[in-house]
């Protein structure tokens, strides 16, 4: 897979060097040359000089060909437009955009712009977004919580509510069967097909995400 990052600080050098660690084809975007130092000496990636809001920048960086895309300079504005550059330039399918504004992150979560909050989510969470879970689009909640909605499998198909949640980190809220929704309780016998939404902690989205991984259909994420 092919990962295009626009920001080469703290957060977008380790998300770089994660990426690149398992295996991805990895360009880092910055205006900054020296900031590639902190990539080192083992990162086998490619980099481009530039602003990350300049169509030409990204075309030369390989946007027309990345399958994800992650905005992680310091400022809003620059994410956001980076983003949706990304996303309406070059159709770009996964996006990730650091927002530290919350109303605007809402905002731009509406429009299909997945967004992270910088003082809580790190390379690795950003990392498991992109590749671990088995969905295409992730919006959290400031970083706090994040609601997510995935089809029950047949490994799951018979257990109770009680046996997917996690106390303080996954937890059921309802169950949608054809067209009824129930409020889950603990006892609730889950079928395959059902519909589950779960309030997901931040640390435990890897978790959430290897189990529904062979899921049939693909589970889908609500703001």
């Amino acid at each position: 897979m092919r990962y295009l990052i626009v920001g080469c600080g703290r957060v977008g050098s380790a998300l770089a060097k994660l990426l690149d660690f398992d295996g991805h084809e990895v360009i880092v975007v910055d205006e900054n040359a020296a900031a590639f130092k902190r990539l080192g000496q083992k990162f086998k990636g490619h980099v481009v000089v530039g602003t990350g809001i300049d169509y030409d920048v990204l075309k030369r960086a390989g946007a027309a060909t990345a399958d994800g895309f992650i905005a992680v300079t310091n400022g809003d504005n620059r994410n956001i437009m980076a983003a949706l550059i990304a996303q309406r330039m070059f159709k770009i399918k996964k996006i990730v955009a650091r927002i530290y504004d919350p109303p605007r992150g809402q905002m731009y979560r509406e429009l299909g712009v997945q967004t992270v909050c910088p003082t809580t989510v790190g390379a690795k969470l950003i990392r498991d977004v992109l590749i671990d879970a088995p969905w295409e689009n992730q919006a959290f909640d400031f970083g706090k919580l994040t609601s997510v909605a995935a089809l029950v499998g047949p490994a799951d198909a018979g257990r109770r509510v009680a046996e997917i949640e996690e106390e303080h980190r996954i937890r059921i809220a309802a169950v949608r069967r054809g067209q009824t929704v129930t409020v889950a309780s603990s006892d609730y016998v889950l079928q395959e097909g059902d519909e589950v939404n779960a309030v997901v902690a931040p640390d435990a989205i890897g978790d959430f995400a290897q189990r529904f991984r062979s899921t049939p259909q693909q589970p889908k994420v609500t703001a």
